[in-house]
């Protein structure tokens, strides 16, 4: 099938769209959270001893919520959030039309190679990001996603970029469709939750310093954060959900490779990296409902996990040669 250039090109041009909506979001994010009237932390009683998950559960009363008290004028901030949310809306549309007109130009759904890939990825983040907005105000959260969402489509764009072309022989599959879509929406949520989880650990300090009444450097950004344990909570809830689904992906991706190369597992490096991220992310599902660690251990463990996954995404992709080459630039 013959290259249709007009879609192509069209698709890039909405791509640069995408990412001047997303610029726009990122200053009017960066200025929301800094109007933000932050939140007081007043020590209400001695902290609590060392629980037993290792933990420091923290008594502190919320004295002026996040955005202000509701005295019936708008919060400061919150105009500039929420054109930061709907500009977000705009760009998340705006690059699934890129992608749509990518896959239109050459048949196919668009993730042949690693600079569609990327696009796709910027994608799911985002769209991730604006399906969790609806039930709740994630203004505070924006700038966290914007910013990563800007670079993925940055580096697509200015290193991993790649002409439309036909796919390889061996990425000619309905599995294609099924592995690489469950993969991409992981992917979108685990960047979510591994934001959410940095400010985390960025609310926890705050809180814990403030209780002990010493200073803190990120001072300003911990009380503009709703609380440690809210967003713990949150985190918890998104790599929860995404499990089950990273573990439907890698069996489905070894279904594929028993279609494609006649076994259901070889220790690629691709496979091979799939397989340590679902241990890591196993690991901390499985220290919260075992050990019962919550806080910073945690995070410290789903962190990692994240690690490891952008390494399968960029390392394995660009610097590794295996049977998944055909993914790469």
């Amino acid at each position: 099938m013959l290259v249709n250039e007009t879609f192509a090109a069209y698709s890039n041009i909405f791509v640069y769209g995408s990412m001047a909506a997303y610029t726009v979001a990122m200053f009017a994010f960066a200025i929301s959270l800094a109007s933000t009237r932050g939140r007081d932390l007043v020590p209400a009683a001695p902290a609590v001893a060392e629980a037993a998950t290792g933990g420091v559960a923290l008594a502190t009363r919320v004295v002026t919520t996040l955005g202000g008290p509701d005295d019936g004028a708008r919060p400061p901030g919150r105009r500039a959030g929420n054109i930061g949310m709907s500009v977000t809306w705009l760009a998340t549309i705006l690059l699934g039309i890129a992608l749509a007109l990518r896959g239109l130009s050459v048949g196919r759904v668009p993730w042949g190679n690693m600079y569609e890939f990327s696009l796709t990825s910027a994608f799911a983040i985002s769209l991730a990001f604006v399906v969790l907005s609806l039930k709740r105000d994630l203004r505070w959260l924006g700038i966290f996603v914007v910013i990563p969402v800007l670079l993925t489509l940055g580096l697509a764009v200015t290193v991993l970029y790649t002409e439309a072309a036909q796919l390889v022989p061996a990425l000619k599959s309905y599995w294609l469709v099924i592995h690489v879509s469950a993969a991409v929406v992981c992917g979108g949520a685990f960047c979510v939750g591994a934001a959410v989880t940095c400010l985390f650990l960025v609310a926890d300090a705050g809180e814990r310093r403030a209780v002990a009444g010493k200073p803190y450097f990120l001072d300003g950004l911990a009380r503009r954060l709703p609380a440690s344990n809210a967003l713990d909570a949150m985190a918890y809830r998104i790599h929860a959900f995404m499990f089950p689904l990273w573990t439907f992906a890698i069996v489905a991706g070894a279904i594929w490779a028993e279609n494609a190369w006649g076994r259901y597992w070889g220790w690629d490096p691709k496979e091979t990296w799939a397989f340590i991220t679902w241990v890591a992310y196993a690991a901390y599902l499985h220290a919260r409902a075992t050990a019962g660690w919550k806080g910073r251990k945690a995070s410290v463990i789903a962190l990692i996990a994240f690690g490891c996954f952008v390494f399968n995404y960029f390392g394995v992709n660009m610097l590794i040669t295996g049977l998944h080459s055909y993914s790469g630039v």
